[in-house]
């Protein structure tokens, strides 16, 4: 008589952001369908909450921004540190998978491996921009590493780490979108007829109420549009109510949609910004931190010229990054208003087609999900 081998894994995922619970929950989702047995523990969001497990705590408990903000809310973070060893030393999960989160996770991982729990790594930590030491972190207390920019399997590789490239799976999250129409998304969140420009301003209350003020500065400026902001999740309804008038429209955890009814986009600088790209819209991409955070990080961050994973994919400019002083509203203007119609703007459409073949196809976390159940 024969037996049937039935995989059950218990698997532990941390991810202490917006973008690392979308990536986390089509993660899941992808294991969910080679292991139909798998139990889930993570720190994460609602979308990862959606595929079912135990939420331990929520990204929006564990977001800091910038150097100076880090140290003010250092007591929290090496609480929520202590708190995940014992939790993972309780629970003692099969394997452990970190995604991207570097300043928590790497903590955790050395933790995790010395109870001999496999350790994979999922989305790559910036190392390349700054903390380059941090790889030999890596290269002792991670048994697989899986990247989803093509430059970083290279990257590793110099410094004697395997590495997968997996693809991106921002691929995977924007090919299961359905059409969308573009009347039935004004009617349904009570906007006009003109033409949309959509804020997406970070996912941070610091962060959100910092970049707003400086994006609806150039409001005057187009009065044939309509302008959106593309609410966060961590964030309430009401938080964004002091931001909104007559051409100033607020939509809450529906920025894919509304991307993809919009002429252009003023984004933050982070994930949003590739992703802004793969849904074909033009945009500017903006970041302005406090003078002392800024002043750090320019100091760390080595070998890179620039910030949007957009130009970093490309190595150049196929979007303008306003950064810091150069983020006003003079530059604003004039950097919007050659993306809105024209030569410019068929350019940077013409560049994201490129930008889509560089990231390969889809699949990435089918692919992730396959090298975990080899571990």
């Amino acid at each position: 008589m024969f037996s049937i081998l039935i995989i059950e894994m218990k698997y532990y995922i941390i991810a202490g952001e917006a973008s690392g619970d979308l990536h986390g929950s089509n993660l899941m989702k992808a294991l969910k369908k080679k292991d139909p047995n798998a139990e889930f523990r993570f720190w994460g969001g609602d979308l990862m909450k959606e595929q079912g497990g135990t939420l331990v705590k929520h990204y929006r408990d564990l977001a800091f921004m910038g150097f100076l903000e880090v140290a003010m809310n250092l007591r929290t973070i090496l609480n929520n540190i202590k708190f995940c060893k014992e939790d993972i030393k309780n629970h003692q999960p099969d394997i452990l998978i970190l995604v991207d989160y570097p300043g928590f996770n790497l903590r955790i991982a050395k933790f995790a491996k010395e109870l001999g729990i496999k350790v994979v790594y999922y989305i790559s930590p910036q190392l390349w921009a700054w903390k380059e030491g941090r790889v030999e972190v890596i290269k002792k207390y991670v048994d697989e590493m899986m990247v989803i920019l093509p430059f970083e399997e290279d990257f590793y590789k110099k410094h004697g780490v395997h590495s997968h490239f997996v693809g991106h799976p921002l691929l995977d999250a924007i090919s299961s979108l359905k059409e969308i129409n573009i009347e039935d998304f004004k009617k349904e969140h009570g906007l006009n007829e003109k033409e949309i420009i959509a804020l997406l301003p970070g996912s941070r209350k610091q962060e959100v109420e910092k970049m707003l003020e400086i994006m609806l500065s150039i409001r005057s400026y187009f009065k044939d549009y309509q302008f959106v902001i593309a609410g966060a999740p961590s964030l309430s309804k009401e938080f964004y109510q002091k931001y909104v008038d007559d051409n100033v429209h607020f939509v809450s955890n529906k920025t894919y949609d509304l991307l993809r009814c919009s002429k252009a986009a003023l984004v933050t600088s982070g994930t949003a910004t590739l992703e802004t790209a793969l849904l074909n819209v033009p945009e500017v991409v903006c970041y302005r931190g406090s003078k002392i955070s800024y002043a750090i990080a320019k100091r760390l961050i080595k070998n890179i010229n620039y910030i949007s994973l957009v130009n970093l994919i490309m190595d150049r400019e196929v979007v303008k990054e306003l950064i810091q002083n150069d983020l006003n509203t003079k530059n604003l203007v004039k950097e919007f208003t050659l993306i809105l119609e024209g030569e410019k703007r068929q350019k940077v459409l013409k560049d994201y087609e490129l930008l889509r073949q560089k990231l390969g196809g889809k699949g990435a976390s089918d692919n992730a999900a396959e090298v975990i159940l080899k571990v």
